[in-house]
């Protein structure tokens, strides 16, 4: 099995190095063997590259079966006049694997309810998964420009969806529904935006080969009220690319924070082990300020690994264990500063060397 590691920016190369160990851990308990490769992307690839996406990154991504990422980006890169920027990266690798559906799922531990910003019974058995799709949408749409126009400087970004692409995320979304609690909700703008009347058109579509699963349709400002007020009537949530990336990041503080929710981004190809290829990373950004400072929560990505060990690496077994044991080590009141409630807390080795100890004295 094949892993390509892509730390990236800021905490990511921390990050990832804790979740690395953490897949070792597993080979260990469950006789799997494990083949790391390593390349850069982002900001870091800006610099040695001047791309933030080299060829031959891309070229070790479509030959491994997965790929584990940190996060890219930071204030070195954040000129907005800059032709080139660490984002560029991440969503060209995207496009090169042919990821369409991201899942972000958002699960609250009953130990970090005083963590979130929100009130305990509204946040107790929330459990959630956000289908968000990739690949097309305004952050892909062309065209995608500044220009001078006759009132000075302005900008143009184009919204663009097909039927072929809502169509086939609607369908991994009612997929996974069906391995859950069968409830699924689409996000759009109908009301207002062609795009979003298409999609719903084309979601109406998908619906009906899948009778057996409940299914509502939302508008996007509406789901950004209802995820505070009644978070735990959602099950499977899915929505195009913009507002599933809006979304999401307001559905991490449900968990507490941003430092807790893994994703994985799948498309229809398989790998070599018969699996979908998938990109796994955690929500969270580059966080340069704690970067290089032990600081950073790893959870994110330790379970972004577990995603990639049951979805792309056929180890349900080794993912539920890893899921288990970072339970287990928030249950013991284990927390990053990010969640500590003092502000206060291990640091970002020591979480992952907990999550390793839980997994060994298992296997023992």
């Amino acid at each position: 099995m094949k892993i390509l590691l892509l730390p990236g920016d800021g905490i990511g190369p921390e990050v990832v190095k804790q979740a690395k160990t953490v897949l070792e851990a597993c080979g260990r308990r469950f006789h799997f063997q494990l083949t790391f490769s390593e390349a850069i992307i982002g900001g870091a690839a800006i610099d040695a590259f001047r791309t933030a996406l080299p060829d031959g990154t891309l070229h070790l991504a479509q030959a491994s079966d997965a790929v584990l990422l940190g996060a890219v980006g930071g204030p070195k890169w954040d000129d907005p006049r800059a032709a080139v920027r660490p984002e560029q990266g991440l969503l060209g690798l995207r496009q090169g694997l042919g990821l369409f559906a991201n899942l972000r799922p958002v699960r609250v531990f009953s130990e970090l309810l005083d963590a979130a910003p929100l009130k305990p019974e509204i946040l107790r058995g929330v459990d959630l998964v956000v289908v968000r799709e990739l690949t097309g949408g305004i952050y892909f749409g062309k065209p995608s420009e500044r220009r001078n126009g006759s009132d000075g400087r302005e900008a143009l970004d184009t919204m663009i969806y097909n039927e072929v692409e809502i169509r086939r995320l609607l369908r991994a979304a009612f997929k996974l529904s069906r391995q859950r609690r069968k409830k699924l909700t689409s996000v759009d703008k109908a009301n207002i935006l062609s795009s979003s009347r298409l999609w719903r058109e084309v979601a109406h579509e998908v619906k009906a080969e899948y009778p057996d699963v409940v299914y509502e349709d939302v508008l996007v400002d509406a789901m950004a009220m209802y995820l505070l007020r009644r978070p735990r009537d959602f099950d499977v949530i899915a929505t195009e690319n913009m507002f599933g990336d809006i979304l999401t990041d307001e559905a991490s503080m449900l968990a507490g924070s941003m430092g807790l929710l893994p994703s994985a981004s799948l498309g229809e190809s398989l790998n070599s082990l018969g699996h979908p290829r998938g990109l796994y990373e955690p929500i969270h950004g580059s966080a340069p300020d704690i970067a290089g400072r032990n600081m950073a929560n790893p959870l994110a990505t330790i379970v972004s690994a577990a995603m990639m060990l049951r979805y792309s690496l056929g180890q349900a077994e080794a993912a539920a264990a890893i899921e288990d044991a970072v339970g287990a080590v928030l249950a013991e009141g284990h927390r990053t500063a990010d969640i500590a409630a003092t502000g206060a807390g291990v640091g970002c080795r020591e979480m992952g060397a907990l999550v390793v100890q839980h997994l060994e004295h298992c296997a023992g």
